[in-house]
Order: C-alpha cells, then structure tokens, then sequence
C-alpha cells in the first residue's frame, strides 16, 4: 500500500492506493481512499491534525517545518480474530496441542492446522497459495509450507480423536442431549482419472462422472453442526454407508436415544433393521410408489387426511415392514407411514414428469440411442416389445407415476411422535443439505490438490474443523437476530483490515473502514476492535487472546 499521485487538468491528486495481482499475475492498483487535490490537502486543517495525531502517537516531536519520514504502508487483515476466538473457545487448540505431545514435531501444530482452517473460511486457497498468502495477516506466526503438509498427514491420523474430544466436551460436558441426528451423503470428485484405494468412479451427486471421487456420509445435529463424518471409497453407494454411520454414533460418540433423519438413498430394509438393531429411530422419506395395493388404496383414500390448508393435506397410516434378510431372518418392523399431498409438489410433478415424455418422444424418433442411454432419464417411459424389438411411449407406466402427483411418503419407527412433529423433523433435513452446499461453495472444499489418501483425509479434517466453526457462528448470529448468509461473514470478516505504516521509526497501526456486520461479529464474540490509530502495543493487547487452562467451556448450543 503506497502513496499515489496522479495529474488531471493541471491539478495532482493524492490517493492511497493498494497494488494487487490478477488472476493473470498482472499487477494492479485498488484505490482505498482518495484525499483530494494536493493544493487544497495543503490548506486542510482535518488533514494536518490527523497527520499531527499520527505523530503524537508515535511520540515525535513536530513543528510546521517538522520533516516527517513516513514508510509505505502494508494493508494487514485481522477479522481472522473471530474464528481464533471460536477456536479457543470450543478447545480446539488445547485437543491439537495435547495431540502434539504425541508426535515428534518441533514446530506447532495447532498454529498451522489453525492457517489452514481460516485460510478456507476467508478465502480458500491451495496449501502453496495458503504459505504464500499468511503474511497478509496481522501476527500470525509464519509456517513452513512443508509443515503444513506434514500436519495434513498428522490430521488425517488424529480424525476420530479430534471429533471425539469436541463431541464430548462440547455436548456431554454441558448435558446436552442429543436427540434427532440428521445423517446424508454426498461426493467431492477430483480432478483426476486415476482411481485407488479412496478415489475411484462412482455416481456423482455433481454430474462430474468423468472423474475420480470420494462419498462423504456427515452427521449434523438439529442446530446445523456437525457431529461427526466418514469418507467412503468413491464407488460406495449411499445406503452401505449407513452401517459406518451407525458405529459412529454408538461406540465412539455413545449417544443412547437417536433419530436418525435421512433421505430416500438410505431407505434399504437392511438399514432400516440395522437402526433398530442399534436401538436407534428413525425417520426416512418412503418409497410409496412400491408399497403394496392395499397401503397405495389407503393412501388413495381421503378418509383420515387432517387438512391444513386448500393445498396441504397429511394422514398416518399403521405400517407393517415385514422382510426377510440376506441369512433367511423375517423382520417385522412397526412404522407409521405419514402420507402428504402439496398442490405445490404436484405441478411440480407433472412438470418433472413432462420433461422425461418430451425426452422420451426425440428418443423414439431415433431408435439406436435408445438403448446407450440410462433407465433414470426418458428411457423410464420408453416400452420395448421383445418379440419384435420395436419401441413405444409407455402410458401405462407414465398413468402409474401420474397418480403420485403431489403425495409424498415418510417412515418412521418413532410411532409415538406426532404426524405433524414427523413432518417437521423431516423438513429439517434441509439442514444438511444446506451444509453441503456451504462446503461445497463458501468453504470451497473443491478442487482438492492432494492425491495420497492419508493427505486427502487430513484436508477433509481442514474442512471439518472450519465447517464447524462456520456454523457456531452462524448459531451466534441466529440468536442475535442478526441477518447473515455463509458469503456475508467471509466478505465482511474479509473488510477487516488494519494500515501499518513506520512514522520516523515508530510502528502506527491505521484501521480501514470495515463493513457493518464485521462489527457485530466481534460484538457478539466480546472482541473489541482496534482504535482509528494504534501504536503497536496498543493493538496487540486490543487483538490478543485470552487463553483457557482447560478447554471445552462454550457449549456447542
């Protein structure tokens, strides 16, 4: 950051202005503040009190003719101190520092795990991109780039015990009871053909099917944070994960009365008695389309719907899941089947559905691409006669679906919960959803620069501890009634930046004008944010934080 002086119409302007590189590594300027016309600067008493200001604090002695040797100016960022604040507080450096007592590392551990984890909360980058960037920061201490992919490697070690300390001390500690859990899958693809032990092709929720993947399966509570996750071999397909989930939950966590709130991809009768097994609940989207004739007549039926509104309706109906298991074993498992009809969803339905016939249709106009192409899409209402090989619009199975326009169906275990407490648990499954989109945008957990599986599952270790102390932000801010989104806290966090500058040898610390939010953050936090201008030991003891003996005081909640 540097003084600039550019002339207009025999006029010089004195601006401050910030030099940067492109995308194309093309240096540019940003202008930050613009004082004016230098003759007019000259005259301004605004201007010489505050140049005068600058000098006081930095204790040099100033007349009119006073020489003032004054440095370039660096632009420092320091809305970092929020996540650092959640950081100590929910233990997370005492559990690293206490970890680091079993390795052979000299450097620390916690302080590059920490760089990492809020270079991806502010601006993510790669691990190279991250060792250059950290000098942007206010007092952080600087790492080596070959210890920020030694402490991957560590992380990815460490997963389950990291997880485990903040389950417990973060929800036992304060008798939480954790009560619903909400569990879904989703995949990060890489951008590589090469498959092994970890990547490997598989369905991809992002339509990336050229390239090689990892399944995530996360665990959320009904507040948004995460719980614990597993990363599956990129061929798992959704419903096996569920076992992993089960075991996460029991024998490590411990957790004793559980829910678990999941979409139709884990609805397989096998995890269904596997739940129950575990002595667990649960509640999962139904496949009504399968259900037997005399469930779908009941579902057909208005008698028992509660109407809610002129375009919503439920009903419950006693639900027999009677199978038998790949060892020969019946299962007879007692659910509620809680049935829903949203005129909203119906024409949706309808749409969704127009969409397949039209498809179907420029299919049929060109047989040979009928067979190359995947069940899921138009080829669904596409009827083959196997006698003579010849291909038709299926209308009966297109009557079949129509008849579902609008009903939606919900299993449960739970037959003591309401329909209308069911439904609700269940739209919360956006929850989950929602986390996998701040992932997989504001947190950028894609593209992924790593290749070995013990340094892939130390990113996503990264990626965990930042997930969560995004969230426990966001759990702040909700009970502030402070409007906020994932974006707002990084780009205001973002605004917070300070001006060191050297006034004939004495450090001054100048604060730029930061968004509204950013102050609220720290408000919430108990931060105080730094004084128009700062000596040096003004603002480290304005900026500092209080470290804890112990760890674990704040609650998740």
């Amino acid at each position: 950051m540097f003084i600039k002086t550019t002339k207009a119409k025999n006029y010089e302007y004195i601006k401050l202005v910030e030099s940067y590189r492109d995308e194309n590594n093309v240096t540019r300027h940003n202008v930050l503040f613009n004082f004016g016309r230098s003759d007019l600067i000259k005259n301004n008493k605004s201007f010489i009190n505050m140049v005068k200001k600058l000098c006081e604090i930095a204790e040099i002695g100033i007349t009119e003719n006073t020489d003032i040797d004054c440095s370039e100016a660096t632009l420092l960022k320091y809305g970092y101190i929020a996540y650092m604040k959640l950081w100590e507080d929910l233990g997370l450096e005492n559990c690293i520092n206490e970890l680091q007592s079993q390795t052979k590392c000299e450097f620390s551990i916690n302080n590059a795990t920490f760089l990492m984890v809020v270079q991806h909360l502010l601006s993510p980058k790669s691990k190279l991109a991250t060792y250059e960037y950290q000098e942007n920061y206010f007092n952080l201490d600087e790492i080596e780039l070959h210890q920020l992919y030694r402490v991957l490697d560590k992380l990815g070690e460490y997963k389950e015990t990291i997880e485990d300390r903040l389950f417990h001390e973060n929800y036992k500690m304060v008798n939480h009871t954790v009560d619903v859990v909400f569990y879904d899958v989703t995949t990060f693809a890489f951008e590589s053909v090469v498959a092994d032990e970890l990547r490997n092709f598989g369905f991809s929720k992002d339509c990336k099917f050229k390239e090689v993947q990892v399944v995530m399966g996360l665990l959320i509570d009904s507040n948004g944070l995460p719980i614990g996750y597993e990363l599956f071999p990129g061929n798992t397909f959704d419903g096996k994960t569920m076992t992993a989930a089960l075991e996460i939950i029991k024998k490590r966590f411990g957790i004793n009365k559980v829910v678990i709130v999941a979409d139709r991809g884990i609805n397989s009768k096998g995890n269904l008695a596997a739940i129950k097994a575990a002595g667990y609940g649960y509640i999962v989207a139904s496949k009504i389309k399968g259900t037997s004739q005399s469930v779908k007549a009941q579902i057909f039926d208005e008698t028992g719907y509660i109407v809610v509104s002129d375009e919503f309706k439920y009903k419950t109906i006693d639900y027999e899941n009677i199978f038998k298991d790949n060892n020969g074993v019946v299962h007879n498992l007692l659910e509620n089947l809680i049935v829903s009809f949203s005129e909203k969803r119906a024409k949706k339905d309808l749409a969704d559905r127009q969409r397949l016939i039209d498809k179907a249709n420029r299919m049929l106009e060109n047989p040979a691409s009928i067979k190359n192409s995947n069940k899921r899409g138009g080829k669904k209402y596409i009827h083959e006669a196997k006698s003579a090989s010849t291909f038709s619009l299926d209308k009966e199975s297109i009557e079949r679906d129509a008849a579902f326009d609008g009903y939606y169906g919900i299993q449960t275990s739970e037959k003591t919960m309401s329909a209308a407490e069911i439904i609700e648990a269940y739209h919360m499954l956006w929850r989950i959803e929602e986390s996998f989109r701040t992932m997989k945008s504001t947190l950028e957990v894609r593209p992924i620069f790593h290749w070995k599986p013990k340094r892939i599952h130390g990113h996503f270790v990264v990626c965990f501890l930042a997930f969560m102390l995004e969230r426990k932000l966001e759990l702040l801010l909700n009970e502030a009634n402070i409007e906020h989104s994932p974006e707002r806290i990084k780009e205001s966090l973002n605004t917070m930046q300070i001006a060191k500058t050297t006034l004939n040898g004495e450090e001054v610390y100048i604060k730029a004008k930061n968004k509204p939010l950013a102050n609220q953050i720290f408000r919430i936090l108990k931060l105080k944010p730094p004084q128009n201008i700062n000596t040096k030991e003004q603002i480290d003891n304005i900026l500092k934080i209080n470290k804890k003996d112990s760890w674990g005081q704040l609650s998740l909640f």
